[in-house]
């Protein structure tokens, strides 16, 4: 696989981060717990993702720079594993569109799209936005991730948003404890 270098080692995660403002605060804590459970973690961000999280503490803590750019092949000395899972996290409206339409316009795209074919498991972690419930083409393209073997885990339902009073109520419907539990179960197959 082109992105990759084939070597081996401790199982391989990558995190897409495609944005998602608030849940990517907790994204630190993410990465600490799936660390104890055995996981090597590499950050792989989208452009537009890079002003919601901090990309030196992600760094210090996986001991990998955070890409979100392509590298020339004389300038790129990282190692990259083949990935054991690949998690978005948190992943947005637009990531989730593109990615089903087959579109690598970034770096973390192409590596979704270079992946979707490897059986390599790849989970998808949404905000429970009920607006993007509502759009055909966002629902369609989750039903088509799924039907390719993608774990897309979006849950909305009996979500108001008039009825969630602030950032932290939001920050506590994000699915990371479901996230865990998905790269569990990828893990033990």
């Amino acid at each position: 696989m082109g992105f990759f270098a084939m070597t081996v080692g401790n199982r391989a995660l990558y995190i897409v981060v495609c944005g998602g403002g608030y849940p990517a605060d907790d994204l630190p804590v993410f990465v600490k717990q799936a660390q104890a459970t055995g996981w090597d973690i590499r950050v792989v961000a989208t452009p537009s993702s890079l002003k919601f999280i901090d990309t030196g503490l992600l760094a210090g803590l996986t001991g990998h720079g955070v890409r979100s750019e392509y590298a020339l092949v004389e300038d790129d000395n990282e190692e990259r594993p083949v990935p054991d899972a690949i998690v978005v996290a948190p992943a947005t409206f637009n990531t989730v569109n593109k990615f089903a339409g087959g579109i690598s316009d970034t770096l973390a795209l192409s590596l979704l799209n270079e992946t979707i074919c490897s059986g390599i498991p790849i989970i998808i972690g949404l905000p429970p936005n009920p607006t993007h419930a509502k759009h055909p083409a966002f629902l369609a393209n989750i039903a088509t991730l799924r039907s390719w073997g993608v774990q897309v885990i979006f849950e909305y339902e009996g979500i108001v948003l008039e009825n969630i009073p602030d950032i932290e109520g939001w920050k506590a419907l994000f699915p990371w404890q479901k996230l865990l539990d998905a790269l569990e179960a990828a893990k033990s197959s």
